[in-house]
Parts: structure tokens; sequence; C-alpha cells
């Protein structure tokens, strides 16, 4: 009797152990599913040099390392395929650290970190000093401002800015027609 007690819990270890080598060894299912598209990110530098052979709009995405909020842009507005697909489309995206030290030059002129704004003076011009992050700036096809806009934006929100700008809707009606439509 007292070797079938022993029996048992052996045979229900092997057991578990061969099943569970059985299930590992099975392969993943193969799916048709593409991976889903990411923004191509660039220094403003480099959208600057693609800018004179294909003019598109830029996207800035003006971040701190320390923003919990543009973390979270980061994790689900960003990489949203439909937020991918529009700015791709439609824009040069950039990453801008607002309190980046590196000089950066641009059209001529060289922006510097600024310790008396502790941020970077690319940055405080993009943002007309409204220093507040996470911010997203829109720049047309010649690097002129469109606007600013200060604050976590969730996907649906700026799928919609993005194609306005985008498709030129802001040539054609105000913000508020738009949203009508």
């Amino acid at each position: 009797m007292i070797r079938k007690l022993l029996l048992l819990p052996l045979l229900a270890l092997y057991f578990t152990i061969s099943g569970f080598t059985f299930y590992t060894s099975i392969p993943a299912p193969v799916t048709d599913k593409t991976p889903a598209e990411s923004i191509k990110w660039l220094t403003i530098e480099e959208a600057a040099a693609k800018m004179k052979q294909k003019p598109k709009k830029i996207l800035i995405d003006v971040y701190t390392d320390w923003c919990g909020w543009c973390k979270k842009m980061d994790k689900s507005t960003f990489t949203d395929p439909k937020v991918a697909a529009t700015v791709n489309k439609h824009y040069y995206a950039v990453k801008l650290d607002a309190e980046g030290k590196e000089p950066i030059t641009l059209n001529g002129q060289t922006y510097k970190y600024n310790p008396q704004y502790r941020a970077h003076e690319l940055a405080v011009a993009l943002l007309n000093g409204q220093m507040s992050y996470p911010s997203t700036v829109y720049l047309d096809e010649e690097m002129k401002m469109l606007t600013p806009v200060p604050g976590y934006i969730d996907a649906p929100t700026i799928t919609k800015i993005l194609t306005y700008f985008g498709e030129n809707h802001h040539k054609r009606m105000t913000w508020q027609e738009f949203e009508k439509k």
C-alpha cells in the first residue's frame, strides 16, 4: 500500500512534465498579419534636409524625459496604426527633447540649451515660451508655424488634427467648421 502511495505522485509528475514538453513543442500558428506601421522619427536637422528634396509639413513632438504624459503619448497615441499612417503620409515627424543639451543648427541659426529657462532655445521658440509638455508643434512646408498644441492628445483627436493640417483643410475652413464635418 505504501508503495502505491509513493508511485501516484511520481506518475502525476511524469504526466505533467511529459504533457508540458508536448505542449511547448507545438509551433505557434503563422498569421498573415503584417506588423503595424510605425512613425519614422527624425531629428529636426534630418527633416530640414528632407524638406529640400520633398517638401512636407513637420510634426514636432516636444517632450522631456521626466514627463509622464509624454511617455503615455509615446505608448498609446504615437503607436496607433492610423496615427502612424497619417503622420508618415503627410509629415516629417521630429522628436525634440525640450531639455536637450546639444546645439541644433536650423536655417543658419544655432539654438542651444538655455540654463535660465532650463530648456533648449528651439523648444522655447517653438512653444512661444509657454513651456508645457508634451506639446505637438505643426509646421508647414516652408517650416512656418501652423500651431503648437499643448498637452496630452489621444489617438482619435490627434488623427483629426493631423488630417486637418495634412490635407490642407486649414486653408479652406476653420477648425470648428472642420470638426462639424
